[in-house]
């Protein structure tokens, strides 16, 4: 990274809340959402910053979220299951009551605060006390296509 933008970015750290959402405004022409915290304010404007000097994302992620912007409200296009294609490295980061976790993909299973786990879904039942489908948690998979798919897997 960049000195400037890594600049730019310890800039962001300084700022309040209202002083943040001001300059999402500025950057996204919008409003941002009204109950989005000050850490992912932060987070999603220090992405800008980088994607701005360094370049957005790559045409095959794109074409992705393309695909998954333009299915229907019952996600049919997007039932596909993207947990299973996760590569190894990949930060899954969720706020959860206030709270950052994230999650590191691991070759076979995840690391969740220093722990490895099997599933999303045991990490997500560790951070909320009670039964999730993971994938669902993590914004992996919408509630349409869980639906969709019943017990069997199908």
């Amino acid at each position: 990274m960049s000195r400037k933008v890594s600049e730019k970015i310890a800039g962001l750290q300084g700022l309040d809340t209202p002083a943040l959402r001001a300059r999402w405004d500025e950057a996204f022409g919008r409003p941002a959402p009204k109950h989005m915290s000050r850490d992912l304010l932060l987070r999603a404007l220090a992405y800008h910053v980088q994607e701005q000097a360094e370049g957005g994302l790559n045409k095959a992620a794109l074409r992705r979220l393309t695909k998954l912007a333009h299915s229907d409200d019952k996600g049919v296009q997007a039932a596909t299951s993207p947990a299973t294609r996760l590569k190894p490295g990949v930060r899954l980061v969720r706020e959860w009551h206030g709270e950052v976790h994230e999650v590191i993909v691991l070759d076979e299973g995840f690391d969740y605060q220093g722990t490895r786990y099997a599933s999303l879904s045991r990490i997500a039942r560790a951070i909320t006390g009670t039964r999730w489908s993971g994938p669902l948690f993590f914004g992996l998979r919408n509630r349409a296509s869980s639906a969709a798919v019943g017990a069997d897997g199908r």
